[in-house]
């Protein structure tokens, strides 16, 4: 079975002083995920907050960025702790997903 994962994050949030969408990418990278990939949104909100949006001078602005990555249920169990600690406190959202071309080897 193959899992979609998603977490949204803010623009401005940081890992270890690194911006957390690319620490989250070489994380799932070192580990073997079979694919990921960071969106940068032009305009969005995170939870109740007010509707950002991305304008050219705004860069590293609290626009949301998503991390969507597919892999097995297996591999899945195995990253996600580690991501639920460097997003803490965002949104994880996880799901089965059906592979309609491609496989996971």
């Amino acid at each position: 079975m193959a899992v979609q994962v998603t977490i949204y994050l803010n623009g401005a949030d940081q890992w270890h002083h690194r911006p957390l969408h690319l620490e989250i990418l070489n994380y799932l990278r070192k580990e073997g995920v079979y694919a990921a990939t960071t969106l940068h949104a032009v305009a969005g909100f995170l939870g109740r907050h007010q509707v950002e949006t991305e304008h050219l001078v705004d860069a590293g602005g609290k626009t949301p960025i998503l991390i969507i990555f597919v892999d097995t249920d297996e591999h899945v169990n195995r990253v996600l702790p580690t991501l639920k600690e460097m997003a803490l406190h965002r949104l994880i959202v996880r799901e089965s997903v059906v592979l309609e071309q491609g496989n996971l080897d």
